[in-house]
Formats: structure tokens, C-alpha cells, sequence
């Protein structure tokens, strides 16, 4: 899967002549909350999002800052507070800084840019010209839509045991952090201890994921190794 795949290939954009109230009024009537800002020639210049328009001086938002921060800041923060408060054109109170992904970036690749941007939505761009936008929903539908695969037809417990056993290996923690693994009629009961609840979380749910099983069981125990002699209980 690929971003072209994730994408919504309809956006809805602004050019860079629109006014701050354009903007509110189109994200008001396509029921978004925020659009690229492109240029003439359709590259994508900048996001606008509500969050641009929070502190306006027509709501009484505007922020103020101490005088020693304006102060501390040489004046720039102050200024920059009073463009996006007072601004009339989208360029003046648009993100300029714009994340883009070109049409062949992995939904990893996607996820890693909203999480370290700290940002909701990402342009997609082929040689530079959009041709769709990821958001958040888009990967939530993309989630939504994957059907889980067929399970194969149930093992034996013999085999279900061994195939759980290499799933609980593959995380690679401490091998005596789990003292046992029981398959009775395909449902797998854990037994051990580990140091953390997500631990004993994650080894569950890698149980779970091994096709063929029931139900998983899970008696391991959450206890401080170093109050229990690193496991010699």
C-alpha cells in the first residue's frame, strides 16, 4: 500500500489571494479543518488549518504575551502574534512550512511525518504538483477496510504450541520472563512472570495473532524483578 492508495485524490485547496474569511467559509462549507494553499501554477506553498485562525482580533482572542517575553524575543513574537491576529490574506497566517509525501511514500513513512510534525494531514505530490492529501480519517478508513486474513484450519495443540512458542520468541525480552506455554484444545494458557504490564500485553497478543488459536488464556504475572530475585520466585 502506498500514499497514491491512502489518499483522497479530490482536495480542496485556496490560493494565496484569498482572504483569512474565504478560507473559514470554505472549511465551514466542505466541513474540513484545513486545506493546502497553492500558488498559480498549482504547487502547494502552504497549509492553512482553524488552528490558523484561533487568535483573531475580530473574535477577541488575540494573544498577549508578558513584556518580557516580547522582551526576551527581540520583538519577533509579539510581531509575529500581531500578523496572525491582524492578517487579511491567507500567505500572512498559512503554515509555510509544508510537509509534503510523494505518491509512492509507504503509510510508515506517512504515520512517522504526522507524528514527529505533530500534524494532522499530509499533501501528496507527484514532481511537485499535488494530486491528493492523507489524513488522519484516511488512515482509519484504510484500517477499517483491511479484512483479516482466513484462518488456516485449527492445529493440532502440539503444533500451535510450537507455532505460539516462536511468535513469544520473536519479541525477544528476557527468555525466562515466561515460564510456560499450555495449548488444550486450541486455547493457550500462559504461565510466568514479566516486569511490566505491557509486556505481559504484548506476549498475549502475539499469541493471538498465531493463526489457528481460540482463545488465549493469560496467567502470567507482573512482578519487579528486582523484589523477586530476577525471577527466582
Amino acid at each position: 500500500m502506498k500514499a497514491i492508495d491512502l489518499m483522497t485524490p479530490r482536495v480542496i485547496t485556496i490560493g494565496t489571494d484569498a482572504t483569512v474569511a474565504d478560507a473559514a467559509k470554505k472549511m465551514l462549507e466542505n466541513n474540513i479543518s484545513g486545506m493546502p494553499v497553492v500558488d498559480a501554477a498549482g504547487k502547494v506553498v502552504g497549509i492553512i488549518s482553524e488552528g490558523d485562525l484561533l487568535r483573531r482580533v475580530e473574535l477577541g482572542t488575540e494573544r498577549h504575551r508578558s513584556w518580557w517575553l516580547g522582551l526576551v524575543s527581540g520583538g519577533t513574537l509579539p510581531a509575529e502574534d500581531f500578523v496572525k491576529s491582524h492578517a487579511r490574506k491567507v500567505t500572512d497566517v498559512m503554515t509555510a512550512h509544508v510537509t509534503t509525501v510523494d505518491e509512492s511514500a509507504s503509510p510508515e513513512e506517512v504515520v512517522r511525518l504526522m507524528e514527529t510534525r505533530r500534524i494532522k494531514r499530509v499533501p501528496v505530490v507527484r514532481q511537485g504538483n499535488l494530486i491528493g492529501i492523507i489524513s488522519r480519517a484516511n488512515l482509519l478508513r484504510a484500517l477499517a477496510s483491511v479484512s483479516p486474513e482466513t484462518p488456516a484450519a485449527a492445529p493440532d495443540d502440539r503444533v500451535l504450541k510450537e507455532r505460539v512458542t516462536a511468535a513469544v520468541k520473536e519479541l525477544s525480552w528476557d527468555s525466562r520472563s515466561h515460564d510456560a506455554i499450555v495449548v488444550r484444545n486450541g486455547v493457550v494458557h500462559l504461565w510466568g512472570f514479566i516486569s511490566s504490564a505491557s509486556q505481559r500485553d504484548a506476549i498475549r497478543v502475539a499469541a493471538e495473532s498465531v493463526p489457528g488459536v481460540k482463545g488465549v488464556e493469560n496467567n502470567i504475572q507482573v512482578v519487579d524483578p528486582a523484589e523477586s530475585g530476577a525471577w527466582g520466585l
